[in-house]
């Protein structure tokens, strides 16, 4: 089961606003300002793309406007792949194992990354998103939502996230983890558990 950003793909949020801030550095100033990540992740829960822009727009006035065309933006996010893990994928794949996804991602994003990295909606036997379901990563739910969708056994199942929050949430549900570093050293890991 793996996760999607910084797993899959490289996200980059500032690239969202790159028209209206190019530095790379005040664009993260100008995120960190805005509460992106909590912004964002509420989004991942399932608000609408409108009702977060109000939001903003209330705490921030005009401010907020840079983020305004986020979903048309986000394609610029998410364009580089992270290839060694999907070379894992091919070779896990080979070897006739199950492959699913559990992303914390917007339900109005979800479409883009499809379009962007059609693999997605390729290469897996399902994909849990986030906003879609309405619930997310750490909590337990999403993480039970996927093994009973697929009758599966937590203990038999390996969960790969870049986070440490997520990884605890999967353990907590007794879930074997990996905390993504890099493919390297995930290829080590799925080596030493035999998978590869």
């Amino acid at each position: 089961m793996f996760d999607v950003g910084n797993v899959l793909i490289r996200w980059r949020p500032e690239l969202a606003v790159a028209h209206v801030y190019p530095e790379r550095e005040a664009a993260l100033a100008y995120l960190e300002r805005m509460g992106f990540a909590a912004w964002n992740l509420a989004n991942d829960g399932g608000r609408p793309f409108a009702e977060a822009m109000a939001e903003l727009r209330a705490a921030h006035g005009a401010e907020a406007e840079a983020l305004a065309e986020y979903p048309a933006r986000f394609g610029e996010t998410i364009r580089e792949p992270i290839a060694g893990t999907w070379a894992l994928i091919d070779r896990l794949k080979a070897k006739g194992l199950r492959l699913f996804a559990i992303t914390n991602f917007a339900a109005e994003t979800w479409p883009v990354a499809l379009r962007v990295h059609p693999r997605l909606g390729e290469d897996f036997e399902d994909v849990i998103v986030s906003g879609q379901v309405g619930l997310l990563k750490p909590g337990a739910a999403i993480y039970r939502l996927l093994l009973e969708r697929h009758g599966l056994a937590a203990e038999d199942c390996l969960f790969i996230d870049d986070s440490a929050g997520n990884v605890a949430g999967a353990r907590a549900v007794g879930m074997q983890v990996h905390l993504f570093t890099t493919p390297p050293a995930l290829e080590a890991d799925l080596a030493a558990r035999g998978l590869l």
